[in-house]
C-alpha cells in the first residue's frame, strides 16, 4: 500500500479517509463557565471537518471543574454536557470526518483552582499558579475514576476515539515525571501507575473497537527533566495496558534550561520515529508540519502514521483541502459549494 498522507488508515474499528488529525488546541471560549461547548465550538470544529480532516480531536476536555486549566475550558464531568458534545460529534460525522476528545486534568496547573491538587506539593513556575496541595492515596483513586466515567459519557455522546493527555505536564504527566512527583506511596515507587490505573479505567468504558490514543512528551526541557529513554518505559507500560496510539509530543512541564525545544518544522518527528521504531505502535507526529510536502514525507518516510496540524488548521480550516490540491491528489474533497472558487 502506497502510506502517503492522503491514503486511508485503520487502526482497530477506526477507519480514516486520509492521516490527517487536526490536533486538540484550546479555544477558552466556554461562556457560562459550565464546562459546556457552544456555537463557536460546533462551528469550530464542522468547519475543519468540511475541510477536509480526516480526525478531528476535539480540545483539552477536563474530567472535574477545578482539573481545568481555566474556568472558560471544557468539561465532561456531568452527564448533562453528554448532548452538547453529541451535537458537535453528529455535526462533524455529517460531513464525512471522524472525532475523538482528550480527556485530561490539569493538576498543578489548574490556573482557576482555589487549591490546585498534584502528586506532590511543588508549584509549577509563574505568577499564575498556586501552590498545589499533594492528593492522597484515596484521592488518587477517585480521580483515575473520574477519568473512567468521562471516557463513558464521551462514548454515550459518540466519539470515535479518546485520547489520554499525558504531555504537556498536566496531571498524568506530573504523576511520571521524577520532578514533579516525589511521593513515597505506590504512585511514587512506579511513575506509570497513575496513568496505566487511567487508562484502565478508560479502557472498561470504551468498545473493544474503539482506539485509544495517548499523549505524551518524549522529553522534558526543564534542566533534569527527563529524556527519550525515560519516555520509552512510559509507553510500554502504557501500552502494555491499553494505549493503542501514541501521538507525540515534548515539555510543557516547565521552562526550558540548557535543552530548548526547536523552532523549525518538523523537530518533534524523531521523537515519533522512535517510539515507533522502538515498541512496534503506530504514532502521530506533531509540531509545525504545516507544509503538505513535510506532512506527506513524515508518513511517506515511515516516520509515524498520522500528522496532527495544529497553528496550521487555525488559521486555514480547509487546509487539508488546500494540502491535497498542493499535492496533486486527483480527491481534493472540495465542497461542490465552493467548487467555482478552485476553477
Amino acid at each position: 500500500m502506497n502510506q502517503r498522507l492522503f491514503s486511508s488508515y485503520q487502526i482497530k474499528g477506526l477507519q480514516l479517509k486520509n492521516r490527517i488529525i487536526m490536533a486538540p488546541m484550546l479555544q477558552n471560549s466556554v461562556t457560562s463557565k459550565d464546562g459546556k461547548p457552544n456555537e463557536w465550538h460546533y462551528v469550530h470544529y464542522t468547519s475543519r471537518a468540511i475541510g477536509g480532516a480526516g480526525l478531528i480531536m476535539m480540545e483539552m476536555t477536563d474530567v472535574e471543574p477545578d482539573g481545568r486549566i481555566t474556568d472558560y475550558d471544557l468539561g465532561l464531568w456531568s452527564d448533562e454536557h453528554i448532548p452538547y458534545f453529541a451535537k458537535i460529534i453528529d455535526g462533524v460525522h455529517s460531513h464525512g470526518a471522524k472525532i475523538g476528545i482528550q480527556i485530561a486534568h490539569a493538576g498543578r496547573k489548574a490556573e482557576d483552582a482555589e487549591v490546585p491538587v498534584a502528586p506532590s506539593a511543588i508549584a509549577f513556575q509563574g505568577s499564575r499558579y498556586r501552590l498545589p496541595r499533594a492528593l492522597t492515596t484515596d484521592e488518587i483513586e477517585q480521580k483515575v475514576q473520574l477519568f473512567g466515567d468521562a471516557a463513558r459519557r464521551a462514548v454515550q455522546a459518540g466519539v470515535d476515539t479518546i485520547e489520554l493527555h499525558g504531555a504537556h505536564g498536566y496531571l498524568i504527566h506530573q504523576f511520571q515525571s521524577p520532578q514533579t512527583n516525589m511521593r513515597d506511596d505506590e504512585y511514587g515507587e512506579d511513575l506509570t501507575r497513575f496513568g496505566v490505573k487511567v487508562i484502565q479505567a478508560v479502557k472498561k468504558e470504551m468498545p473493544a473497537d474503539m482506539p485509544l490514543f495517548f499523549r505524551i512528551s518524549a522529553i522534558e526541557y526543564a534542566d533534569g527533566g527527563y529524556d527519550i529513554e525515560h519516555a520509552l518505559r512510559l509507553c510500554e507500560a502504557y501500552r502494555d495496558a491499553g494505549v493503542d496510539v501514541f501521538h507525540v509530543s515534548s515539555g510543557g512541564e516547565g521552562p526550558a534550561g540548557l535543552k530548548k525545544p526547536g523552532n523549525y518544522p518538523g523537530y518533534q518527528v524523531p521523537f515519533a520515529r522512535s517510539i515507533k521504531e522502538a515498541l512496534n505502535v503506530p504514532v502521530v507526529a506533531v509540531g509545525m508540519l504545516e507544509n503538505p510536502s513535510l506532512a506527506d514525507a513524515v508518513v511517506g518516510n515511515g516516520d509515524a502514521d498520522l500528522v496532527a496540524i495544529a497553528r496550521g488548521m487555525l488559521r486555514d480550516p480547509y487546509w487539508a483541502t488546500h494540502a491535497a490540491i498542493a499535492l496533486k491528489q486527483e480527491q481534493t474533497n472540495i465542497p461542490k459549494q465552493y467548487e467555482r472558487a478552485y476553477l
